[in-house]
């Protein structure tokens, strides 16, 4: 699939390259699937030889039985094999300078490599979905074009971010996951976005606001007697104002400081609102991680040992975060 994608000249289209990783998709499903049956013939195997070691009156013949099957078998080898170069070969595809790396594209690598378990790279390709140069043809020539990495439209989407991440929890990979968080929701790129996309509305409806307050209070000085237009538009308008300001400020302010929805990765003192609502979904990744790699039982929680699960706490820490804050956890309050 790579050969046949990179013999064309020029560019490759998303069509193609979405065309060869589906190709070692399915490559992918066939030595999965075959390394399921062989694991489970294997596994066959073993109950067979238990049950003749124990008919055995030769004890080194059913010791020698024993360590045989308990040897990998060459098949298995050949299939973590294949699905180690078929990695690597999607890999090679979406890293290669004329390859333009979409969301759709983005989005097909990590089902493939989700598919393999093979995460490493995953950090990676994201990091090159915002920072590679885009390529351009101009008269059969290929020059590349370089992006900045901090403008929003090279944030990865959201629904990516959730299949890598989910991806990396189930294959048990706590590395992969910090990569991911690192390279998406920790960038530049995504709080752009994020003040785009849920700020700008907000904002710009707060902006005109007043005026269309001015203009309620001036139609509804007309249905009254007792005072002049003006005055009574002034002071319509500065009730309105003070009325809505006031509701608004204290719920945004208790939409802000909840934590009801926060598990065991909470915001250490001292941390801004602003800065709060902008890696909001940073923290929320970071707490998802602890959740699914520690221990189950809420009881538990802050008891996890290891060095991975340390780096973990450590890096919590560095974000303005912790860990099984004491004073919020089960029973402590």
């Amino acid at each position: 699939a790579k050969d046949q994608l990179f013999s064309q000249q020029g560019i490759p289209s998303e069509r193609d390259v979405l065309t060869a990783f589906m190709l070692c998709n399915k490559v992918a499903s066939l030595a999965i699937n075959r390394t399921s049956t062989d694991q489970g013939s294997a596994n066959c195997h073993d109950t067979a030889t238990a049950a003749s070691s124990l008919l055995s009156l030769d004890k080194s013949a059913a010791k020698a039985k024993k360590h045989l099957a308990n040897q990998p078998s060459q098949a298995s080898l050949l299939h973590d094999d294949y699905i180690d170069r078929t990695s690597q070969i999607v890999f090679e595809i979406v890293s290669h300078p004329s390859v333009v790396i979409t969301p759709e594209v983005l989005e097909a690598y990590v089902i493939v490599q989700s598919r393999l378990r093979r995460l490493e790279t995953l950090p990676h390709v994201f990091d090159l979905y915002a920072t590679k140069p885009k390529p351009q043809s101009k008269a059969g020539i290929i020059t590349y074009e370089p992006r900045k990495a901090d403008n929003a439209a090279n944030a990865v989407d959201t629904k990516i971010i959730e299949k890598a991440l989910d991806a990396a929890i189930e294959a048990k990979n706590l590395d992969a996951a910090i990569g991911i968080i690192e390279s998406t929701y920790a960038t530049k790129a995504f709080v752009r976005q994020k003040v785009l996309r849920k700020a700008l509305l907000p904002v710009g409806t707060a902006a005109t606001l007043p005026l269309a307050i001015y203009l309620l209070a001036s139609n509804l000085a007309t249905y009254q007697s007792s005072f002049d237009h003006k005055t009574a538009t002034a002071a319509a308008t500065v009730g309105l104002l003070a009325y809505v300001g006031f509701t608004g400020s204290m719920g945004l302010l208790a939409s802000l400081t909840q934590n009801d929805h926060m598990v065991r990765v909470t915001w250490a003192p001292g941390i801004g609102l602003r800065e709060r609502w902008l890696r909001e979904e940073q923290r929320a990744a970071l707490d998802k991680v602890a959740t699914s790699f520690g221990f189950s039982q809420s009881q538990r929680h802050g008891e996890e040992e290891g060095a991975e699960f340390e780096a973990l706490r450590q890096f919590v820490l560095t974000r303005g975060m912790i860990l099984d804050r004491v004073e919020l956890m089960e029973g402590m309050t």
